[in-house]
Formats: C-alpha cells, sequence, structure tokens
C-alpha cells in the first residue's frame, strides 16, 4: 500500500486509481475496437458462414477470459504484476498488428488472447493495494475502474468501428493496435503512483499456506463463477448475434442517413458513464444509513434484467415477423440501455467481490478466477449463437432470455445461503466485508 505521505488524490481516490483507470480504458479502446470488427470481417471480408463465425467468436472471446486464469498465477508467483502488465499489454499490441494480414487471422487472435492472459488479472488486481484496510473508498474503486472500462468501450465502436467499415477493416485493427500501445505507455508513465510490489523472494516467502480458509474461499467463488457462466451465456450476444441483427434485423436509416452497424456497440459504455455516478451515489447514501444490499442480490437482479431486456426483444421480432417489417433502431438503443443497467449490477459488482474476498498472496489468482467465468461463458454464447440461422429470431431471443432467468434464480438462492452463513461465527473467513 501506498504511504500517506505519498498518496495524491485524484476525484477523493489515490492518484494511482487514474493511472489504472487510464490504462485499462486504452487496453478496452483496443479490446472493444477488434471485437466490434470481429464478426463483420469474418461473414462479410472473409467468407465465413455464421453458424462457423459464432463458433470462432466464442472461441477466441472464451480464451480471453480463459488464459487470465495461468497469466494471474504466473504474475503472483513470479513475474510480478508489473511486469506481467507491461509484457502482456505488448504482446496484445503485437495481435493487434497481426490482424491486419488475412493469412496471420487465427495467430493473431491466440496472440491476443496470451497477452490478455498476463494483463487483465494483473492490472485490476492492483486496486485493493491502493487503499488500507477499511477504507470506504474501496468499495466504489471497481465500480469506477469500470467507468474507465466502458469509456474505452465507448470510443472504440466510433473510431475503430468507423475506420473499418468506411476506409477498410485493417485500419481498424491498426487503430486498436495503437490504443494497446497508449495504454502500455500511460501505465509505464503512472507506476511511481501505484502500489510497491515486493521482490519476487518476498512474495514467495510471505505467501499463506493454502489452507482450509483459503479453499473455502475460493470454493465459494468458484461457485459464484459457475453461475456467472450461465449469465454470460446471454451478455455476450452483443458482440455475436446482436451485432447481426443490427447489420440484418434493424432499420437504421435516420432521415437521408444510415448509422454504422458497429456504432451501436458505444451505446453500452454511454449508458454506463450515465447511469453510474447516481448508482454509485444511492449505495453511497444507502450504506450511511445502514443498508447494505448483500453482493448477490444485486447481481440476481442486475442477470433478471438483463433477462427482460432479450423477452422485449423476442416481443419486437415477434411483431415484425408477423408484420413481415424490420425494427426501428430505436428498438435496439432501448436494449442497450435496458441490458446496460442489469450489467452494472452484476459485472462491477461482481468484480468488486471477487477482489476483496481474495486471500492474501492470491489476489490476481482470486481476480483471474472471476474472468475465467468469461471463458466458459463465451463458449457456451458461441454454442447458442450457432442457433441464430436455426431458430426464429423471436424464439432466439426467447431463449437467451431464459438463460439470463436461470443465472439470476441461482444467483438469488446462492445469496439466500449466504445469509445463512452470515450469521454464523464461521463466515467471517468464509465472506470479506
Amino acid at each position: 500500500m501506498i504511504p500517506a505521505t505519498r498518496e495524491k488524490n485524484w476525484f477523493g481516490h489515490p492518484r494511482g486509481l487514474s493511472v489504472l483507470f487510464l490504462t485499462e480504458m486504452w487496453e478496452m479502446f483496443s479490446f472493444f475496437g477488434m471485437r466490434a470488427l470481429l464478426v463483420y470481417y469474418m461473414t462479410k471480408h472473409l467468407d465465413m458462414d455464421q453458424e462457423y463465425a459464432s463458433l470462432v467468436y466464442g472461441a477466441y472471446a472464451a480464451f480471453v477470459y480463459f488464459t487470465p486464469v495461468f497469466g494471474g498465477m504466473i504474475a503472483d508467483r513470479w513475474l510480478g504484476r508489473r511486469n506481467a502488465v507491461v509484457i502482456g499489454g505488448i504482446t496484445m499490441a503485437l495481435g493487434h498488428f497481426m490482424m491486419a494480414s488475412e493469412p496471420l487471422f487465427y495467430p493473431a487472435l491466440a496472440t491476443i488472447a496470451l497477452g490478455n492472459g498476463l494483463f487483465l488479472p494483473s492490472l485490476a488486481s492492483q486496486i485493493e493495494g491502493l487503499y488500507r484496510d477499511g477504507d470506504p473508498r474501496s468499495k466504489t474503486a471497481y465500480n469506477i475502474y469500470y467507468v474507465g472500462i466502458n469509456l474505452g468501450g465507448f470510443l472504440a465502436p466510433l473510431v475503430c468501428g468507423s475506420l473499418g467499415e468506411w476506409y477498410g477493416w485493417h485500419w481498424g485493427f491498426a487503430a486498436a493496435g495503437l490504443g494497446m500501445m497508449l495504454s502500455v505507455a500511460i501505465y509505464l508513465a503512472g507506476r511511481r503512483y501505484l502500489p510497491p510490489e515486493p521482490p519476487r523472494r518476498e512474495r514467495v516467502a510471505t505467501r499463506p499456506p493454502v489452507d482450509r480458509v483459503v479453499i473455502d474461499r475460493f470454493l465459494l467463488l468458484i461457485g459464484i463463477a459457475a453461475i456467472v457462466v450461465v449469465f454470460r451465456g446471454a451478455y455476450e450476444q452483443t458482440g455475436n448475434t446482436i451485432a447481426l441483427w443490427a447489420d440484418q434485423g434493424v432499420d437504421r436509416q435516420l432521415g437521408s442517413w444510415v448509422i454504422p452497424m458497429t456504432w451501436f456497440q458505444a451505446i453500452n459504455s454511454l449508458v454506463v458513464f450515465a447511469f453510474t455516478p447516481p448508482l454509485v451515489a444511492r449505495w453511497a447514501r444507502l450504506a450511511r444509513r445502514g443498508v447494505e444490499t448483500p453482493w448477490l442480490d444485486k447481481m440476481a437482479f442486475g442477470a433478471f434484467i438483463v433477462g427482460c431486456s432479450f423477452l422485449m426483444l423476442a416481443a419486437v421480432e415477434a411483431w415484425c415477423e408477423a408484420h413481415g417489417t424490420r425494427a426501428s433502431w430505436l428498438w435496439l438503443f432501448a436494449f442497450f440501455v435496458l441490458l446496460t443497467t442489469g450489467e452494472l449490477y452484476i459485472l462491477p459488482v461482481g468484480l468488486g467481490l471477487f477482489g476483496r474476498m481474495a486471500p492474501e498472496g492470491f489476489r490476481a489468482t482470486s481476480i483471474a478466477t472471476w474472468f475465467f467465468a468469461g471463458f466458459f461463458g463465451n463458449l457456451l454464447a458461441g454454442a447458442l449463437g450457432t442457433l441464430w440461422s436455426q431458430l426464429t429470431h423471436a424464439w432466439f431471443f426467447t431463449l437467451i432470455a431464459a438463460v439470463a432467468g436461470v443465472s439470476a434464480s441461482l444467483l438469488y438462492m446462492l445469496g439466500r445461503r449466504m445469509g445463512d452463513l452470515e450469521g454464523q461465527a464461521s463466515a467471517a473467513v468464509v465472506l470479506a466485508r
């Protein structure tokens, strides 16, 4: 943790949070910039059929979340988090630049996924080290960090998407690579504001033993992650079948101008900016009054809202199919607003939960466990995406709504179980407070 004499504030938070915020913002610019183009690039430029493109997209997105499991372990045990961020960032930038060459398409995807494995858990796991034990600011730090993720996600479709649609797909991929290089440069320039990292020998010597407490915490985290897998099977359709629907099933005409299909991917991040401040302020007011909503209850509510967003699309598509027309782009806008509202209750909350429950000495590994849920979740999303061409769109969206509803129910039931545990003396070693 940074000593108080060296600590500088950034909007009431340690200055290091701004470094992590901007580093992650530009990393997400590169990630979402490439993701906004990927399905269109495969179906329109590489002439892949929809089912195969969905499987490739799902497999790539899955391995983006799989590699952090091993990357977090490597960072905790050998490289250290700072070295892992730099090496991972440079590797990802190389992968983005490789996307400019068709023969390197699959190696480029693998390179990005490998670099991401080192980068992602090593960066996020540095947040807790910025705060002293009991500092109430740490509870909202992950929500602020999540705004950085979405600022990059907002800019990416507008910049990379526009370049790809208007000037050529390779220009969009190159812009993503430049964003990744900027991310690494910001991290290197701001290292003095980040929590110090002990030498490797010290890290190994001070790591606590893997006792029953550590095992219990990780078992609980794995249980939560397993349910989030189901949720991501629905949520990750945004870059897959929702992108295809924006191209084929939505009337994007606005007067004499057609809205670029990649721009809709920016709505998600725009809503995060608009809704995060009042949502965090509301939670802070409730906390001051002694009202704390359990973590898993928030997450269950978020999954339920996401299910409602897909159910809305199912109703819209059923009407359009019955009348032989296409949906207005306003429905797609409304979908992203509703989906993102639910997202704010589950994804940043879940990331914060995993950060706070991490056993000492295993923080990057714990964060990696959260991202590991994205591996199986994206495999599930890719498999579900193959049904896009086999079902009517109305039935497909109904199925996805049901998947989100199942995850909401499971999170709610686990939350009831955790509520029972909190009343026992042993709960203090299971649930981070």
